[in-house]
């Protein structure tokens, strides 16, 4: 005798058999009890939920000679026929390839003649929202007003396709996704009435992989154990079979990418698809991990909702303390738009190693919640700097203007910006080294930033101390703006590169009521005198 696939072998025949629909199969039982069948009723849902299964078990209740319950009795001999698919009360459409208006004309016709055995006619028309318009058109009079002895059941997966006209006639019922634990506990139930040895955790992966479908899962099963026939199905073998990817994996791929280490994390992309692992789910799966490292981080109590093993939960409350609530949400982001793109794409590979690049340099990015990232990237960078000169080199860190050093912008590019570099600690300058800078210091000036520059050119010069250098400004918006604390640091800066020597400044604006001219001796005007400084 040829194989029968699981999920044909064990589609229920019973109401109680049915997982997951509790709200329907209840309604429908109460109709059949009460006797108040309605005329058109319209199954919607996602594949594999049940919605073709209930159909003929409701078609086989009508009819059934001694229902239990609300349930057909599978024994009568309108049970077995109709179970057999041999009764002529009833009849399945496939309106895929059924869509015409002529095969709606044939079924308007056949409803005028009364069913040969049993009380109804049945029509199951699945996939209906294939129909044309005009087939819908000339479906609706014979929908509204049926005879008696006919009951027309719709079921579909894109109920927005199907006119309003329609669903106005019909009692409309949504199926439901199927959640993980009743999928899991359904295969339980199944491997134990077909004496294979199966690991729990692999059944619980097959289920989240199934997606909310029964046929999906038990279809997922049937491959897995085919492969590993006569074996124990474990969750790795479930995984290999699905090219799949252990969660553990996710976490090392996660922490490469907070090191920003894309060696490391290309080395985990090969490994994976030399595994023959299957990159679409792969995307997928870690949407999911990051999604429940989202949950942990911004819930509370949270590991209830969360199915993962005792020995994982510890491992994402870890990696929650590592990373930043928007870092997370940019890393969805990120995994949901490739998971989009991967279905069409013919580089697969080359599309995921360039998604996690972007997730390890942000600078890459140029949207608005990558920004923080960046700027996170930039003060990691500078911390690891910081410890490396305290570490003992007899350097410090000071900062200089960002479009001086190559490659000193914070995106890596020399753009202007505050960046980290290293300088030896400078001596203090003497009165000769002061005397240095007022000769050069119009050359000195032309350097500084435009702001400053032509506050400059109006200023006087003089000694403040052993290796301090007055600088006089004639007003005192000058003086403010030439005195801010940047501006003195970049002056600085300038000055110290020139001679080698440390030297303080110290900004001020001419006193009250005092002619500039004659308020400071202009040290360049008489360089070759020699002055002595008194406290």
């Amino acid at each position: 005798m040829s194989y029968t696939a699981l999920y044909r072998k064990f589609r229920p025949a019973v109401f109680e058999d049915v997982k997951g629909q509790d709200h329907i199969i209840t309604t429908l039982q109460n109709q059949i009890k009460a006797n108040r069948i309605g005329h058109a009723y319209l199954f919607c849902g996602t594949r594999g939920t049940g919605k073709t299964t209930v159909a003929k078990i409701f078609a086989k209740a009508v009819n059934c000679e001694h229902p239990v319950d609300g349930s057909p009795c599978g024994e009568c001999a309108m049970c077995r026929s109709i179970a057999a698919g041999t009764s002529m009360n009833v009849i399945e459409i496939d309106a895929a390839s059924n869509n015409g208006v002529d095969s709606i004309r044939e079924i308007r016709e056949e409803v005028t003649y009364r069913p040969t055995e049993g009380r109804y006619k049945v029509y199951i028309i699945d996939e209906v929202h294939m129909l044309s318009i005009g087939a819908f058109n000339a479906l609706l009079k014979t929908l509204e007003e049926p005879p008696e002895y006919v009951i027309f059941i719709l079921a579909t997966t894109e109920i927005h396709k199907i006119p309003v006209t329609i669903l106005s006639r019909c009692q409309h019922y949504d199926f439901k996704r199927i959640s993980i634990e009743t999928i899991t506990d359904r295969m339980k139930e199944l491997m134990h009435t077909e004496k294979v040895d199966v690991e729990d955790r692999a059944l619980t992966y097959i289920a989240k992989a199934a997606d909310g479908s029964m046929r999906d899962a038990l279809s997922l099963l049937d491959q897995c154990i085919a492969f590993y026939l006569g074996q124990k199905l474990t969750y790795d073998n479930v995984l290999e079979v699905l090219g799949a990817v252990d969660t553990d994996v996710f976490s090392r791929l996660l922490r490469k990418i907070l090191d920003r280490d894309v060696a490391g994390v290309l080395d985990i992309v090969d490994d994976l698809v030399m595994m023959g692992r299957e990159l679409t789910q792969l995307a997928s799966d870690f949407t999911w991990y990051l999604r429940n490292l989202l949950l942990l981080k911004t819930s509370d109590n949270i590991e209830d909702v969360l199915d993962v093993s005792t020995e994982n939960m510890e491992q994402l409350k870890e990696e929650a303390q590592m990373i930043d609530t928007d870092m997370l949400f940019r890393y969805i982001r990120i995994f949901s738009e490739l998971s989009g793109q991967l279905k069409y794409s013919t580089q697969k590979r080359v599309m995921l190693e360039v998604a996690l690049i972007k997730m390890c340099i942000p600078a890459m990015e140029t949207s608005q919640d990558s920004v923080l990232d960046r700027i996170r990237a930039v003060e990691k960078k500078q911390e690891e700097l910081e410890q490396e000169l305290e570490s003992g080199t007899g350097q410090k860190v000071v900062y200089v203007s960002g479009d001086q050093i190559p490659g000193g912008g914070p995106d890596g590019t020399g753009s202007p910006g505050r960046t980290a570099a290293v300088k030896r600690e400078l001596p203090a300058a003497i009165p000769d080294d002061i005397r240095e800078v007022v000769k050069n210091f119009r050359s000195i000036a032309d350097e500084a930033s435009g702001m400053i520059r032509g506050y400059l050119k109006k200023a006087r010069l003089s000694l403040g101390g052993d290796n301090r250098l007055l600088i006089v400004l004639p007003d005192t918006l000058g003086a403010s703006v030439v005195g801010r604390e940047d501006h003195v640091q970049e002056l600085t800066e300038l000055i110290e590169q020139k001679i080698g020597k440390k030297v303080e400044i110290d900004v001020r604006c001419v006193e009250e009521g005092r002619h500039f001219e004659d308020t400071f001796v202009d040290i360049e005007q008489k360089i070759n005198m020699e002055i002595t400084v008194e406290d």
